[in-house]
């Protein structure tokens, strides 16, 4: 069945003007064999899509990964131990999918396989600069030297986003301890937004969360993966939701579904149409 999305946004370009389309690229792996699906079929119509010199299209992967290939793992970009991937996902392989799917872009947010190592995604990056943009993974460790990593990441490695996971902070500590609060303003005193990693839930995290926007309003505010909330079904997933759509109160204007479109807006510095 063809399907067709509809703009979420649309900002007029003084000199060109850029269509963004959001399918992600999906790799589907197992023993037996692989074999890929591309998402991006979905966004196929009855109408021919073609570009012209004055409506160029760009199709872009807002969020995905990449790591070492086993040898690259050998000889320069270690992974991090216990954090070994089981499937590809160098950057030939990606290009490969990328070139397959007709994706013409990406948003590389780093790995936990190479954990706070950005060596490898940095190489990409510089590889491949009209291709790629950079998310970096916030070091919380305890002697704050992940500011200054974050500081450098952003001035000199050129990341645009920078992801908070709640569960590399030490334990029994939190994104709003001394640590947290100075990478959190750091990020909004350097224009780049922090997208917020909740994987077990957003309620574990939401305290956190409007502290951090409370104290720091000039601080974007991104939430990967929709904050993890399900479509509501029943009375906790409901209140998840609703306190979900409730971050929007805030001044720096809270972005949820960065999977699909947070990101792009806040990096991408095209202008554009955003289709989702």
């Amino acid at each position: 069945m063809a399907m067709r999305f509809k703009p979420l946004l649309s900002v007029s370009a003084p000199l060109h003007h850029f269509n963004y389309y959001c399918p992600q690229t999906i790799s589907y792996f197992s023993k037996k064999s692989q074999f890929r699906i591309s998402a991006a079929k979905m966004a196929t119509t009855s109408e021919p899509q073609t570009k012209t010199p004055s409506s160029q299209t760009k199709i872009i992967d807002s969020h995905l990964h990449v790591w070492a290939s086993p040898q690259e793992a050998a000889d320069k970009y270690p992974y991090f131990p216990g954090q070994e991937p089981t499937l590809p996902g160098n950057v030939d392989f990606l290009l490969e999918c990328m070139a397959e799917a007709g994706v013409d872009g990406a948003l590389i947010v780093q790995p936990i396989n190479h954990k706070f190592d950005h060596s490898l995604v940095t190489s990409v990056l510089n590889k491949f600069p009209t291709k790629f943009v950079g998310c970096c993974l916030a070091n919380p460790a305890e002697d704050g030297s992940g500011v200054k990593q974050l500081e450098h990441l952003i001035l000199k490695d050129g990341y645009r986003a920078v992801r908070f996971n709640p569960y590399l902070w030490p334990s029994g500590q939190q994104m709003t301890n001394e640590v947290g609060k100075a990478m959190f303003s750091k990020a909004g005193e350097l224009g780049v937004p922090v997208g917020f990693m909740c994987m077990k839930g957003l309620g574990l995290h939401l305290s956190e969360i409007e502290k951090l926007c409370t104290e720091f309003p000039s601080t974007v505010v991104l939430l990967d993966h929709f904050a993890f909330c399900k479509p509501p079904i029943n009375d906790d997933e409901s209140l998840a939701f609703s306190e979900l759509l409730k971050l929007s109160r805030f001044p720096q204007g809270v972005k949820n579904a960065i999977s699909i479109s947070g990101f792009i807006q806040h990096i991408f510095p095209n202008h554009f149409q955003l289709w989702c």
